[in-house]
């Protein structure tokens, strides 16, 4: 393949552009809904050191979607299915960082054998199971921006009401509890709006690149801020450009959705790091 042929792929399709982005608009409202509270959920995923389990909880959507789609049931529904039993499994009996560990590496494989199991199985078109893995931009119908706009409101919901404790956990959880702050409860509350975002996430990106919409961004803010209003600020505003840009670049070409959005979320992490490192440096010479 030469470099032209990469070139129409990834950008042959500007001519009819405008034509084009009209028939994916639900899909950019999509994208901009989860590149917000993903990033801004993101940094509590990054507090609680739980980037491992944004993984885990998608590989259980990645197979509630796909059962799913064998059984005639809408994608969305089966994924939010499998991502919720993944986040209350998680969230309960993963108290501790260890115990959350070992239950993440239970569940990941399991989740992605049986996802492969019912795609196998699934008599449907071809890109319909390679969206799940990878993401798809023109899969977002009226009813389903309706449900993906309402989960990403309820998960901001109810991160806004728990935020004071939820915060207080994720840094001291010792001390969090030692005030009385119901800690296990908290924890429960955070992975299953952890597991609705996710599940809109693989609906969009697909179940193996999830984390560049739930971890990178947030960890592209820490490395250049560090108050309790700019981080989770820059967050969500990195989690939207990576989310909508992706999609209005994809838009341009014929292939799926997640390159795009991986590379300009890791385009912005890596001006991050950049940025962080030169203050640092600035910082320690001072």
């Amino acid at each position: 393949m030469s470099w032209g042929d990469v070139w129409n792929a990834m950008f042959g399709g500007a001519a009819d552009y405008g034509d084009i982005l009209a028939l994916v608009s639900n899909s950019v409202w999509a994208g901009a809904v989860l590149g917000l509270v993903g990033g801004l959920i993101g940094v509590f995923v990054m507090q609680r050191d739980m980037a491992f389990a944004v993984h885990g909880i998608s590989e259980l959507s990645f197979a509630g979607a796909a059962a799913a789609l064998l059984v005639g049931m809408d994608a969305v529904t089966g994924s939010i299915i499998g991502s919720i039993i993944a986040a209350a499994l998680i969230g309960w009996l993963g108290a501790r960082a260890r115990e959350r560990n070992s239950i993440i590496g239970v569940l990941m494989p399991f989740g992605l054998g049986l996802g492969i199991l019912f795609l196998s199985l699934y008599p449907g078109r071809s890109a319909n199971r390679f969206s799940l893995l990878t993401g798809q931009i023109v899969t977002v119908q009226n009813a389903q921006l309706g449900w993906l706009i309402l989960i990403g409101g309820v998960v901001l919901v109810g991160l806004l009401l728990m935020w004071r404790p939820l915060r207080f956990d994720s840094l001291d959880p010792q001390a969090a509890a030692a005030r009385g702050v119901p800690v296990r409860w908290v924890s429960l509350g955070f992975m299953l709006l952890l597991g609705l975002i996710v599940a809109v996430a693989v609906h969009i990106i697909g179940a193996l690149l999830v984390m560049a919409l739930v971890v990178t961004p947030a960890a592209s803010a820490m490395r250049v801020a560090a108050g309790p209003v700019a981080v989770p600020a820059l967050a969500a505003a990195f989690g939207f450009v990576a989310a909508v840009g992706g999609i209005l670049l994809a838009v341009m070409g014929e292939l799926p959705v997640s390159p795009y959005i991986t590379t300009i979320s890791f385009a912005i992490y890596l001006v991050c790091r950049a940025v962080g490192a030169r203050r640092d440096r600035v910082t320690r010479a001072v």
